[in-house]
Order: structure tokens, then C-alpha cells, then sequence
């Protein structure tokens, strides 16, 4: 899940909503309104402020994701990436820009209003330009580097930027191996309090290990089904994935909550439940990445993102990653103030974020996004709803005229259904490819 919305999200909404004293001022219209009504919107503001201020202290000051929650085999085949084409990208952790760039595109805009996950992403870039492959593994791979200060100061720290390197010279203790780095920042200490229930409360570990190195999905299924399932599900574990400051740690604000809540049925927890059984019993679990990291803390050379590969890192090392830049700033922005024409958008999830109190920031997105667009663009996006009406009531000006952007958009349906059934992470609801139709 993306960090744009994110730092959007909690901009405004660490400001307390409608008033920069928090919920509760009192209006004309709720002198007009009848008394439960009050308290039941009353209720709510809190709830939505409070909400806020978790995921606000969640994010402001960290690095949220240690590695891309999206899998970029589906976004390889809905994007069709060609040698002339220009990617958007919101960064998160820079996995699916290394990615992308490994299809050989024109170049790859990595955009993100965190610096913190650019400043990752500048770290893996000076890493491959200017580590072996078996020392750059042992950092991103296993996630651990003893000497990894020393590194960092001869070979890495002159590639970053100014903020990056500010930034680590603080914490490239993340690499020291006093803990993987697959454990730190928000969603990493997420991932190391779910392995210490794993092995200290419901003391499974042996059987997730043996899950992992299954060779079919009967097995898969047999062991979740024997030695997991009942244990994992338990009353608290049920209790925490509701909780707001749990979902904040992994980058699920309440907007995106409530669209769950709304459209799936039995809610969060039950589309939590669903989604891991799904992983673990029903896909193929030997090159899942996405999961096999924060339940183990580290990749394996046959398990890993492309990035991490010995040919992949070689290719990358010789010039494919000459293609990516990072930009700190929001999609809208950047578009504002680029030149180049767009093919190709990678959007993640990050308008689910935007699409209550945020509408006139997402319509304003779009506006930029149509503005700089190819003809041919293709754009792809998740949503942890089931679906994402609220894109097709975004309202747009094109050629003068106020139009709706369900009116410019054709979906490819049948590809992206077929994609998302095939999804590693599997945590989204629902995907979306997307050309600009003729207006």
C-alpha cells in the first residue's frame, strides 16, 4: 500500500478535521437537527479524529513499507511496458520501480510525498551501482549487514541525496543485524509482532516453516488446515485486525477500512481471514515473496524479487536502472510541474485514501492525470473495496466540458479479473486496468 495518501490523510486530519480543535464545535445546522442524529455524527467525528491522529502518528515521522506490497508480475502484463514509454509510480519501497525498469521502459518517475521511501529506494540504487551482488543480497536480501555501517560510509552515502543522506546516517542501523530490516519501520514492527505470536503465543512456527518449503498446494492445504488454522484465528488475533492502530501500522487508513466494512461481507476481520487463507491453502506458496519476508524476516536467492536475482542485479548494475529518479511530492504535483508526456500509471491503492473527505484532491489527480497523458496510456490501480464506483463520479474538464471520468475510461475487466485471481499478496480487493478512451 502506498504512502501518498498516507501523508495526505494525515496532514489533514491531524488538524482535527473541520476544526483545528478537533471534533465537536457546534454549527446552525445542528441546532436544526434532531438529537440522535447529532449524537450519532458526534460519535463518528471522534471516531474518524481520533483515526486520524493514530495513523497520523503511525506515519508522519516513518518509514512505512520495507518492501512493495503489490505484485509486479500482474502489473508487467496489464502495463505492456514498450522501450518508449514513461512510468508513474508511487514509490513505497521501490521493489516495482527496479521492476519496471528490468522491462527496459523510456524511464521510470518514482514519486512519493514520504522521503523516507524514495530515500530507500536512492539506497538500493547506490547499492547496486556500487556493491557485489553477494554483499547487496546479504543487505536487502536477508536483510542484515554487520559491518553495514562501514559500507554505507565508503560506498553508499555519496550516491544519495542530501535528505537521504541525512536520513541514513541515522538509520542504516536498520542493516546492522540486531534485527532484519524486514522487521523495522511501521509495517516491519507490524510483521515482527505478528512472528512473535507465531512463535511465542501460539508456538507454530515449526508448521509455518514446513507451509513454506511445501511442494503442492495439497500439502499447503493439509498443513493450514491441521496445525494452523484453528490456532492462528484465535479471539485476539480476530480483535486486532479491527483495531485502528493495527491497521495503521500496515498502511490501511479508515477510509479504506470503511469501504471493506461496507462491501464484504462479515468485514475486516473475515476479509483479513479470507485473504490468508486464500494465500496459504489455495495459491502456490514456493515464490511468494510478499509473504515469505515478513514471516521469516528475510528472502531466499530462489524467493525474492526480481531485483534480487544475480542476472536481474547484473542487468540493472549495467545501465537498466539509469532509467529511475526519484521525485518527493504528490502525483499531482508532480504532474504540474512535468513536462515529459505519461504512458503508463501505476497508482496502488492510494485513492481509496482520498475517496470521502479527499474528493476534491483525488478530482484534482485526475485532472493532471489526463492532462499529461498519452493517447495510448494504460493505467493500473488496487482498492481494498471490491470495487471503486467513487472513481467513476470523479469529475473532470476536458476540451471545456465538465465530464465524469467513468465517461474517458475503458477497462479491460476480463484481463485484470484474470490477474487479480493470480495475486501473490492477495490483500486487495479488487484491480483495475485502464486506457483513456476518445473523448
Amino acid at each position: 500500500m502506498d504512502t501518498i495518501g498516507g501523508c495526505i490523510y494525515g496532514a489533514i486530519a491531524g488538524r482535527g478535521g473541520q476544526s483545528s480543535g478537533g471534533p465537536g464545535k457546534a454549527t446552525v445546522r445542528e441546532q436544526n437537527t434532531p438529537k440522535r442524529l447529532l449524537e450519532r455524527e458526534y460519535e463518528m467525528s471522534v471516531v474518524d479524529w481520533i483515526s486520524g491522529r493514530v495513523f497520523n502518528l503511525v506515519h508522519r515521522n516513518n518509514l512505512v513499507y520495507n518492501t512493495c506490497w503489490e505484485d509486479p508480475r500482474l502489473d508487467r502484463v496489464a502495463l505492456q511496458l514498450g522501450p518508449d514509454d514513461n512510468v508513474l509510480v508511487i514509490t513505497s519501497a521501490g521493489c516495482n520501480s527496479l521492476d519496471y525498469a528490468l522491462c527496459g521502459p523510456k524511464h521510470v518517475y518514482a514519486v512519493d510525498m514520504n522521503p523516507r521511501q524514495n530515500a530507500l529506494l536512492e539506497l538500493k540504487l547506490a547499492g547496486i551501482r556500487n556493491l557485489d551482488y553477494e554483499t547487496f543480497f546479504e543487505m536487502f536480501g536477508r536483510g542484515k549487514l554487520p559491518d553495514v555501517r562501514r559500507v554505507y560510509e565508503q560506498k553508499l552515502r555519496g550516491e544519495l541525496s542530501q535528505w537521504s543522506q541525512n536520513w541514513w546516517d541515522r538509520w542504516i542501523k536498520f542493516f546492522d543485524g540486531r534485527r532484519s530490516f524486514y522487521f523495522r519501520g511501521a509495517s516491519g514492527t507490524f510483521a515482527r509482532m505478528l512472528n512473535l505470536y507465531v512463535d511465542r503465543i501460539i508456538k507454530v512456527r515449526p508448521w509455518v516453516d514446513r507451509l513454506l518449503v511445501a511442494d503442492s498446494l495439497e500439502e499447503q492445504q493439509r498443513i493450514y488446515e491441521e496445525h494452523l488454522r484453528d490456532k492462528f484465528w484465535s479471539r485476539p488475533i480476530r480483535f486486532a485486525m479491527r483495531r485502528d492502530t493495527t491497521l495503521s501500522m500496515v498502511g490501511v487508513p479508515r477510509a479504506q477500512r470503511y469501504q471493506i466494512e461496507t462491501q464484504y461481507e462479515g468485514g475486516i476481520a473475515k476479509y483479513v481471514q479470507d485473504c490468508v487463507e486464500t494465500v496459504v491453502a489455495k495459491l502456490p506458496i514456493a515464490d511468494n515473496y510478499f509473504w515469505r519476508v515478513y514471516m521469516t524476516g528475510q528472502y531466499t536467492p530462489e524467493c525474492c524479487p526480481e531485483y534480487l536475482k544475480p542476472d536481474n542485479f547484473e542487468k540493472l548494475r549495467q545501465g537498466a536502472a539509469d532509467c529511475i529518479s526519484t521525485h518527493t511530492t504528490s502525483v499531482h504535483e508532480f504532474l504540474e510541474s512535468h513536462e515529459q508526456p505519461i504512458s503508463r500509471f501505476v497508482l496502488l491503492d492510494h485513492m481509496d485514501w482520498l475517496s470521502t473527505k479527499f474528493f476534491p484532491v483525488l478530482e484534482a489527480e485526475w485532472q493532471a492525470i489526463l492532462h499529461r497523458a498519452t493517447p495510448d496510456a494504460r493505467i493500473i490501480w488496487r482498492s481494498g473495496g471490491l470495487r471503486t464506483d467513487f472513481v467513476e463520479r470523479v469529475c473532470v474538464t476536458v476540451d471545456g466540458r465538465m465530464r465524469e471520468l467513468g465517461e474517458l475510461l475503458r477497462y479491460d475487466r476480463p484481463l485484470a479479473a484474470e490477474l487479480h485471481a493470480k495475486d501473490r499478496v492477495h490483500t486487495y480487493g479488487s484491480f483495475y486496468i485502464a486506457e483513456l478512451a476518445a473523448c
